[in-house]
């Protein structure tokens, strides 16, 4: 489920008719203070609240949530917010908001009941920490999912609180809102702790948290979410990468996400993680876990993915600096063809000279040879790479995953270029679009490139005759990305220089080179 900030979730309640704190989102210390200034102007020098927009509970006990002043505590504040990390990634803003008075706080959350197929709203008398742990105090609401709430169901909670008349009137209107303002976005969950009654009796939204269903972000462009996927984060830039990616091969699955930056204290160090299939892969993180090391990110090539997916997931782990190597592993039981992912990943592993070692376990269809293509890149490269199949353990391969990096006696990978063959950069080849990419030909070499290729091309790059690409249409030879990046390694394997398949990863290259 994709998230917003709470700011974005203010503005969708304000949308509905609630009332919110008056607030600006700040990116700098400067843009702090000066909205402070806006809002003591006002109130003729009242506090100002200053909170870090990261999706995090307990931000105060953080850090993340301060009162102020003067504006020098203001702008010290903002600086120290903007300079904190939540887990390993950085705070971007912090939202800065006039302080309200409050005479009392109530707990309101709109979500989706799974087992009763139905929206729900849960309502307590009491907000703020520790909600959770008062579960005997709140109510749930049942609703109709186009008329919302049961009016019954909202006067009883609203009059259970000991409001006044009016109050409990406001009370009930604002759970009517909250269904309201769920349904205009599709929301998963919307949740207001606290939605505060104030000292002058209005009732505000001080916080707000919201995620959104995945399938309704198309749907809703006016949110400006750019990844329909749960973080913990706001996207990195090499996640909007993998994502962009993903949106362009839908060939099976090809997930990304960056869990951390740097290695843990008395880590072994910071390990690219990619896995095939869920219940493997967390399987596989544990082991990886348990043998000491940090996990980079989670990355999953699953559903049958192509060579190409898999080739450009590998390229999109290695743009992470300081790896201490590549450990691949998934469900052992994956109907799909492994050689495919084991084509993806030793391409990647020439291209980018790999010098860290590489444990990819391949369990499942023609695992055999997946290994085997593996084991014959491995003898091209820098450092080991390592192939297994399902009947390996993954505790077993993290054991072996360890032993090798302590053979590789601290090298740590620095993200680079894929590199050309020669005869590509001489200019000496003919060059052929493909599906988001090129293919590279060096005609004078065709015979010894056949003999290299046409027992893994399936009679789709050569015909009968031995004429590339002959009997093929054009819009058929251009979408035949995996096969042409098939013969690529088979080529490189078989030493014959002459064949190669460029393939588009828009952003990637940039990204890595202002890192460098």
């Amino acid at each position: 489920m994709a998230r917003l900030h709470e700011y974005q979730g203010k503005a969708i309640l304000a949308a509905n008719g609630f009332k919110i704190p008056r607030g600006r989102v700040a990116s700098t210390a400067d843009q702090a203070v000066a909205a402070a200034k806006e809002f003591a102007a006002d109130k003729k020098g009242g506090e100002v609240v200053i909170k870090i927009q990261a999706w995090t509970t307990e931000r105060a006990s953080i850090g993340g949530v301060a009162f102020a002043k003067k504006p020098d505590d203001i702008r010290a504040h903002a600086a120290r917010m903007l300079a904190m990390k939540v887990g390993q990634f950085p705070v971007e803003a912090v939202l800065m908001e006039e302080k309200i008075d409050i005479e009392r706080e109530f707990f309101l959350s709109f979500a989706i009941d799974d087992a009763a197929r139905a929206p729900v709203i849960i309502f307590a008398g009491g907000g703020g920490s520790g909600i959770e742990e008062r579960a005997a105090s709140t109510r749930r609401i049942p609703c109709d999912v186009k008329h919302g709430p049961l009016d019954s169901a909202v006067g009883e909670a609203a009059a259970s609180c000991g409001l006044s008349p009016a109050q409990a009137a406001q009370l009930a209107e604002s759970i009517q809102k909250l269904f309201a303002a769920a349904r205009s976005v599709e929301a998963r969950s919307l949740e207001i702790n606290p939605l505060v009654l104030t000292k002058d009796g209005q009732f505000v939204a001080a916080d707000c948290r919201i995620t959104i269903d995945d399938y309704a972000v198309a749907r809703h462009p006016e949110l400006g979410i750019e990844i329909a996927r749960e973080f913990d984060h706001p996207p990195t830039a090499l996640e909007r990468v993998a994502y962009a990616a993903e949106q362009n091969d839908h060939r099976g699955t090809f997930y990304f996400a960056q869990l951390a930056t740097a290695a843990a204290k008395d880590s072994k160090g910071l390990v690219g993680f990619h896995g095939a299939g869920g219940g493997g892969s967390m399987m596989s993180m544990d082991a990886i876990v348990n043998a000491g090391f940090t996990i980079a990110n989670f990355t999953d090539t699953s559903g049958n993915p192509s060579a190409s997916k898999v080739y450009r997931a590998s390229r999109i782990i290695l743009a992470q600096p300081d790896l201490v190597g590549y450990f691949g592993s998934g469900s052992g039981v994956a109907s799909q063809e492994q050689y495919w992912s084991a084509y993806g990943l030793a391409k990647a592993f020439w291209e980018l000279d790999l010098d860290i070692p590489a444990v990819i376990r391949l369990g499942g269809n023609t695992e055999d040879r997946a290994v085997d293509i593996l084991r014959r890149m491995s003898g091209l490269l820098r450092a080991p790479v390592e192939g297994y199949r399902k009947t390996d353990a993954p505790a077993m391969i993290a054991e072996r995953f360890a032993e090798l990096v302590v053979s590789a006696s601290g090298t740590k990978w620095k993200p680079r270029a894929p590199r050309m063959p020669k005869f590509v950069k001489d200019k000496s080849a003919t060059m052929l679009p493909v599906k988001s990419g090129r293919v590279w030909i060096d005609t004078s070499e065709w015979s010894r490139i056949r003999a290299a290729v046409e027992t893994h091309s399936g009679g789709l790059i050569v015909d009968r005759a031995g004429a590339p690409v002959a009997s093929l249409s054009w819009e058929e030879f251009a979408n035949k990305d995996s096969e042409l990046l098939a013969c690529d390694v088979e080529c490189r394997l078989a030493g014959v220089e002459g064949f190669h398949i460029e393939l588009d990863i828009p952003g990637l290259d940039e990204l890595i080179g202002e890192a460098r």
